[in-house]
């Protein structure tokens, strides 16, 4: 059985078209949907419609949460808040009522068992919506922030929009990475699958090249607050 785990999408309804598309296109059994629906893209309707027609798991990012209640200080660079506050302001004028309240009702977590292999799926740590643990981050520490909480065969995350696998006490870490704003210098989707079955698990990163070009005309021409930063990071797949 094979699960695609996407997340992060981030308003990017382009992004998610081709991933979607990319997911049907490889033998995907089931997928599920880790946060980060709407908010700092030009499409943040279409994202968000896009996700409900799959009629699956969706849990809640921080993105989510912001989406519904707005930025707050201490959550993000003291410099950063009020732009964010203004951009979350224009994605939730896009979004009704009973798109927010369903942002706002999202669970923190998943909790699978396939093929006698249990899975938990979170968007940022058992415990927060908002800590980052990074790539390189200690074998202790990783266990302490990811695996401490419920025994699992594999666990998945997203949030910090690199992806990577890693082995650790015989069981799996996969982070996503992000379908609508990698971090990692590949301005390409990203999204994990995780294979299951005869006794074995399969994890696997797979990216999805989309247009580009198109997200940033959308950017431009919706009238996006801070859309220079926005097209920027789109163009090159990193933050900073």
């Amino acid at each position: 059985m094979k699960l695609a785990f996407i997340s992060d999408i981030h308003g990017n309804a382009t992004a998610l078209d081709a991933v979607l598309e990319d997911i049907r296109s490889s033998g995907v059994d089931e997928i599920y949907v880790l946060g980060d629906l709407c908010y700092r893209g030009p499409e943040p309707k279409r994202s968000l419609e896009l996700v409900r027609a799959l009629e699956t798991g969706v849990i809640k990012g921080n993105a989510d949460e912001w989406t519904v209640r707005g930025v707050r200080p201490g959550e993000v660079p003291e410099h950063a808040v009020d732009l964010m506050n203004v951009e979350r302001q224009w994605i939730a004028s896009k979004l009704s009522t009973e798109d927010l309240e369903f942002l706002a009702g999202l669970p923190a977590e998943l909790q699978l068992s396939r093929e006698g292999v249990e899975i938990r799926a979170f968007h940022a740590t058992p415990d927060s919506l908002f800590e980052i643990v990074p790539p390189g981050t200690e074998d202790d520490v990783l266990q302490a922030k990811l695996m401490h909480s419920a025994e699992a065969d594999v666990y998945v995350y997203a949030h910090i929009h690199k992806p990577y696998i890693r082995y650790l006490g015989g069981r799996v870490i996969v982070n996503t990475g992000s379908v609508g704003l990698p971090f990692d210098g590949l301005p390409e989707a990203s999204y994990a699958v995780v294979e299951v079955g005869r006794g074995g698990i399969c994890a696997s990163i797979r990216r999805v090249p989309y247009d580009i070009e198109a997200v940033v005309r959308q950017y431009e021409e919706s009238g996006y607050p801070n859309k220079e930063t926005m097209t920027r990071i789109v163009r090159s797949g990193r933050f900073a």
